[in-house]
């Protein structure tokens, strides 16, 4: 499998995303690969060195830009599961990507910054699809307030209805140190004692693999 993450916007936690799925699809024996497209971010790549210097279980990476297809269709032949970590902007890399990948994931902060760039994706993937027309999209609300009485989460469900392009996961991931730690050691939450953040990022997989 080859799941991109991008999106038209700048830190909305895509690398985060990225290397805590890689755990979870190593916990689960699928052999992750972490593609890091980014040019001038290089937060999966030491995320993977800070791994393997404390003695993790290694995740492979590779940093790689412009023309991405024939790379990813290469390793998309040796490895389980292949993730793209694409810039955040519209870029060569997140367009190349999706003409290979079998799931785009697009994480949204409930914003309306955020919420504001969803049409221009929308157009991107419309485009994507008449080369790749088995492109699934999937948006998961990203950093949404632990405050139960938020309704950012929800208003953003009700806005991201209007593309119907895009389809969004019933997992959300809130905002919560645990991620931020994560990062910071080389892990995932899923090998942390936080079992909320630990369920989300299950969550999330299982409904990946489940479409």
């Amino acid at each position: 499998m080859i799941l991109l993450i991008a999106h038209h916007k700048g830190g909305v936690g895509k690398s985060t995303i990225a290397v805590n799925l890689a755990v979870e699809f190593q916990r689960r024996d699928m052999d992750p690969f972490i593609l890091e497209a980014d040019p001038t971010v290089h937060t999966s790549t030491n995320w993977a060195r800070d791994r393997e210097e404390a003695g993790g279980v290694p995740v492979q990476t590779l940093q790689k830009t412009g023309n991405l297809r024939q790379t990813l269709m290469d390793l998309g032949e040796r490895y389980g599961v292949v993730i793209v970590d694409a810039p955040g902007k519209d870029s060569r890399e997140m367009r190349t990507a999706m003409t290979t990948a079998d799931m785009l994931l697009a994480p949204i902060e409930p914003t309306q910054p955020a919420l504001d760039v969803t049409e221009q994706l929308a157009k991107v993937i419309e485009e994507a699809r008449d080369l790749n027309p088995e492109l699934k999209v999937l948006a998961v609300l990203n950093r949404v307030p632990t405050n139960t009485f938020s309704k950012a989460a929800d208003q953003a469900k009700q806005y991201l209805a209007e593309f119907p392009e895009i389809r969004l996961a019933s997992a959300r991931l809130h905002e919560r140190n645990a991620y931020k730690e994560a990062l910071a050691e080389g892990l995932g939450v899923v090998e942390m004692r936080d079992s909320k953040a630990k369920n989300e990022i299950q969550r999330l997989a299982e409904e990946i693999l489940a479409w």
